[in-house]
């Protein structure tokens, strides 16, 4: 994947954000599309990735089809890295997995709609917002 700039904001979409895109559209999905338009980079992981398809699954069983389709799309175009160190800051540990990520991405922001998440505001200079909160500081316009 070519991206504009090695200046591209460093996002990551939590499980919660890249469901809400997919399935009901919004703000959610305006942030997945500037990802698709190459405005923002996203960052992933496995263990990310896998709880995204365990909660697809469960709450979309009849369109388990296009999961795969869907995560395919996802591994081509989010920037995918294994981190090497656990953390241990918020109680759920799915969140601590997002932690773990945004800080081996090197990421600008955690886009989640998670309250725990989101009541830490910064984390290690990766700022915490909604996907409404993002747009609206960031400036960006996703296209829909």
């Amino acid at each position: 994947m070519n991206f504009a700039t090695d200046e591209s904001l460093k996002v990551v979409l939590d499980t919660n954000i890249l469901i809400s895109a997919i399935a009901f559209g919004g703000k959610s999905e305006e942030v997945l599309n500037l990802v698709l338009d190459e405005k923002i980079i996203a960052v992933s992981s496995p263990v990310l990735l896998a709880e995204f398809q365990e909660v697809y699954k469960k709450k979309f069983p009849l369109k388990f089809a296009d999961l795969e389709l869907t995560l395919e799309s996802i591994e081509e175009i989010f920037k995918i890295i294994r981190p090497n160190k656990s953390l241990k800051i918020v109680r759920d540990e799915d969140d601590n997995r997002v932690l773990e990520t945004a800080v081996e991405g090197k990421c600008d922001y955690i886009i989640t709609g998670d309250r725990e998440l989101l009541q830490l505001g910064t984390f290690r200079n990766i700022k915490i917002l909604t996907p409404d909160q993002f747009l609206k500081k960031t400036g960006y316009k996703g296209t829909l």
